[in-house]
């Protein structure tokens, strides 16, 4: 297979809700990408990823949380400040972090609005059911757009059994079809299914007028959400399995660092063509200056 070409900037356009509506009425797949730092942003932008999308997962990954639950609101401003430097074309959404909308409608809209004035958010994604529409709702209202997140939602782990897929039994596909519901009856642009059973993603594809991403939830939706960072085993506490990796930087990365190692002991680098030298008349000017015998 050809190596991919990043589209020509000259031709591209800003992407927006309505192009990505028309994606899925044309049946064009929808890529979306967690991203949270500026130099990868650049690159995702590049290539013409669709979403661009500032996940809490960044906290794990570049700070060492263990979970997502411990992500802050201004680790996650951060990350989103990041990509927003680093990002022209994609639609750039930030996932709301662990009870940044979860306490009040006034809450949500404070706190969305704060991602967008401080980071340049487009729209915003938050996880949950249908018992948080009504602060998903307030955000819309206000003139943010939402991405609504259902089936595994890491914040509520220990009350869905741990990382487990979902919908796998009649009556909790039935659950998640509802939850999803509530979150376009909320006025929610997108619907992104995360570790839920391929039949559930593909009853909502086919059923619901917003796009459907399917996030380790199989290839029947509208478009794919999948987690930057795995696609280059640079989480290795963890490999999901419905994670590809297309590039394992880990033995590349230990390499580059076990040769810089190498090297430094070995006094092979910095070599000649790494450093600046004074002019011979200055040095030995210097030399008299000091009293450097070298």
């Amino acid at each position: 297979m050809a190596d991919p070409t990043p589209p020509t900037t000259a031709k591209r356009k800003k992407i927006t809700i309505p192009m990505l509506m028309e994606k899925k009425r044309k049946r064009e797949p929808i890529v979306q990408l967690a991203v949270y730092d500026y130099e990868n942003a650049i690159i995702a932008d590049r290539m013409g990823i669709d979403i661009l999308c500032v996940s809490d997962t960044g906290g794990m990954v570049l700070f060492g949380h263990e979970s997502t639950v411990s992500v802050s609101f201004e680790e996650v401003m951060f990350m989103a400040q990041a990509v927003k430097r680093g990002s022209q074309f994609g639609l750039r959404m930030v996932d709301m972090p662990y009870m940044s909308f979860h306490l009040s409608e006034q809450q949500a809209v404070d706190n969305a609005a704060q991602y967008v004035a401080k980071a340049g958010a487009e729209v915003m994604k938050c996880e949950g059911n249908r018992h948080h529409a009504r602060y998903i709702e307030a955000i819309i209202k206000a003139g943010i757009p939402v991405q609504g997140h259902i089936g595994i939602c890491p914040m509520r782990m220990p009350q869905l059994g741990g990382f487990s897929a979902q919908g796998k039994t009649a009556d909790r596909a039935k659950e998640l079809i509802d939850d999803a519901l509530a979150f376009v009856d909320a006025g929610c642009f997108s619907i992104m299914t995360e570790v839920c059973t391929s039949e559930v993603s593909q009853y909502l594809a086919e059923t619901l007028k917003v796009p459907v991403i399917s996030l380790g939830s199989g290839n029947t939706s509208d478009g794919v959400h999948i987690i930057g960072s795995d696609l280059f085993h640079l989480y290795e506490k963890h490999v999901p399995r419905h994670s590809k990796i297309y590039c394992d930087l880990v033995p590349i990365l230990e390499k580059g660092y076990g040769e810089y190692m190498d090297d430094v002991k070995q006094r092979r680098y910095p070599g000649k063509e790494h450093t600046v030298f004074m002019k011979e008349e200055e040095l030995a000017k210097f030399k008299e200056m000091v009293g450097w015998k070298a």
